[in-house]
């Protein structure tokens, strides 16, 4: 962590010099001390420290500097940090400016020069004013800040990116916050330019695309080998878990994540059924410690990046991605999992990220506070949503169609809904419109038991109504279901096609697609379990059968 700053400012190199000096003699150890002769520049840094998030102690100006009097300039700088000590150094002549300086910046203490000796005149002083300022000092979060309007579909991308890739960073509303207009205004920025992210550096972005964003950031490394022994596609629990077991087993392997690690358990506000978690863990945190795993262990991540093709020729892969890069590899593991299914009713469309979210989206749940909340969906990822959202909402509504949610969820969520005072279950519902002003406002909700519709205000609306398998960029010779889930192993066999691209003297592997060397694990294959242990389990399977495949080709 930095150490807070002590600012010096004053146009003598002489006076100067000998501030500084006697501060960092005291202080060194507790303190920066940063010094500058010219106005400009010191207003300057002070820009830059404010976006970087550094925390200024104290300011030390002369009166007499040609381009700003010290009184004007501590004016100035009280923009940037308000709650900084103010000292201002004066001649004998100037102590009636400095008096009056009292009230027109809230003055600290003023200090006639020369200070000599310091230890009587200049230490204690400064001493006190520090000691004072700790007492009120709370601080400031240091990291990415993203400024914006809670309501806005490009600011709740971002925030659901940075979320989803474990990165941390601190919301800033703009109605709300007096940090974010501050930073707007100190930047020179106005509200046209928003969503703004700011970066530990100083630096910020308007209106950023998510692939700007992640550059900065520094998630997008460099291909490291020209040919890699597994490429994984998908980063959900499968993938992570064939990354760990991958690596651990000496293979050149990457890991490529088109949006976030983790997949839909990776945005889970809470997993009771995972073996060796009694009181249960966060998605975050399970993906947390997988991507810790693989990565100590060797595995290379690739995020975010899409890959558009695979493509076979001569017993090597080549994985196409959405810039164009090809990657080598002997080997395949897709794992893209599965994506939400969208709700096709008026008004839906218009409001997605602003009120209604597909999925957990925890990133908003704060912004639910004393709210009314809707969940359509009576599947365990709605019911743990409801669970995770009642600790901030009002009111939340699970609207099902069926009669009730025994048929859909697990006894132990149904259990935990009939306790919590302000969950309500309604039976036989569904969303008919979706009503707003840039966001929603009201919920058309259709009783099709009675064929009654009611309009009702509405502040969120969390939608959970089942999957679809993420598969329609695959372009080889892959067998799918109807449904585009990928079909693996001996399942293969019933399907006219197998015959027409399965070449091989052997039968496919129990994960391997018509394909050979391409394997399928975790909720993208046909007939999975759908539970994050199950995915856990194919996705280090898969590598086991990576092996076998690997010692035919060699």
């Amino acid at each position: 962590m930095e150490l807070p700053i002590i600012f010096c400012i004053d146009d003598d190199e002489q006076v100067l010099r000998a501030i500084t000096r006697d501060l960092k003699n005291k202080y060194r150890g507790e303190y920066r001390v940063l010094a500058t002769t010219a106005v400009t520049e010191a207003l300057e840094s002070l820009r830059e420290l404010k976006n970087k998030g550094e925390t200024i102690a104290m300011f030390v100006s002369d009166q007499r500097m040609p381009q700003l009097d010290g009184v004007a300039f501590l004016e100035k700088a009280m923009q940037f940090y308000p709650n900084a000590k103010r000292v201002l150094l004066t001649a004998y002549s100037d102590t009636d400016a400095a008096i009056k300086a009292i009230n027109k910046v809230q003055l600290d203490y003023y200090l006639v020069k020369p200070w000599d000796p310091p230890e009587e005149k200049l230490f204690p002083v400064i001493d006190e004013l520090l000691d004072d300022w700790h007492h009120e000092h709370r601080p400031e979060f240091r990291g990415i800040k993203v400024t914006g309007y809670q309501f806005s579909q490009q600011s709740h991308a971002i925030k659901d990116f940075l979320a989803g890739n474990l990165i941390p960073y601190h919301w800033l509303d703009i109605q709300t916050s007096e940090e974010g207009k501050s930073l707007l205004q100190l930047n020179n920025l106005g509200t046209q330019d928003l969503p703004v992210v700011f970066f530990e550096d100083g630096s910020y972005l308007i209106k950023p695309a998510i692939a700007d964003i992640a550059r900065k950031a520094g998630l997008t490394p460099q291909i490291k080998h020209d040919v890699y022994d597994v490429v994984i596609i998908g980063a959900g629990p499968a993938g992570l878990a064939a990354g760990v077991y991958g690596a651990s087993e000496g293979l050149k392997t990457l890991l490529i994540e088109r949006r976030a690690p983790g997949g839909q358990a990776g945005t889970s506000s809470r997993i009771e059924n995972y073996l060796g978690f009694p009181s249960g863990l966060t998605g975050a945190e399970l993906t947390r410690r997988a991507i810790t795993q693989a990565t100590r262990l060797g595995t290379e991540f690739l995020a975010p990046q899409s890959v558009k093709d695979i493509r076979q020729k001569d017993g090597y892969n080549k994985i196409i991605l959405e810039d164009d890069t090809e990657i080598n590899t002997r080997s395949v593991i897709i794992t893209t999992g599965v994506d939400y299914r969208t709700l096709d009713k008026k008004g839906i469309a218009d409001f997605t990220g602003a009120g209604i979210y597909y999925g957990a989206a925890m990133t908003e749940a704060t912004a639910c506070r004393d709210k009314q909340v809707f969940v359509v969906g009576g599947g365990n990822s709605a019911g743990q949503a409801a669970m995770y959202l009642s600790k901030f909402a009002r009111n939340v509504y699970i609207l099902i169609r069926k009669e009730d949610l025994t048929s859909t969820m697990s006894a132990y969520l149904i259990d935990q809904i009939g306790s919590a005072s302000n969950i309500t279950v309604r039976p036989f519902t569904e969303i008919e419109e979706a009503r707003g002003n840039e966001r929603l406002q009201q919920l058309v909700i259709h009783n099709i038991a009675t064929g009654e519709k009611t309009t009702e205000e509405a502040d969120a609306l969390y939608i959970f109504i089942g999957a679809k398998p993420f598969t329609d960029w695959i372009a080889l010779n892959i067998i799918k279901d109807e449904k585009g889930f990928i079909e693996t192993g001996g399942e293969l066999k019933n399907y006219p096609a197998f015959g027409k691209v399965w070449k091989q003297p052997r039968d496919p592997y129990l994960l391997e697609t018509s394909c050979p060397g391409v394997f399928a694990a975790g909720d993208v294959r046909a007939h999975a379990m759908n539970r994050v242990a199950a995915a856990v389990g194919e996705g280090s399977m898969a590598i086991s059968f990576v092996h076998k495949y690997l010692a035919e080709v060699k």
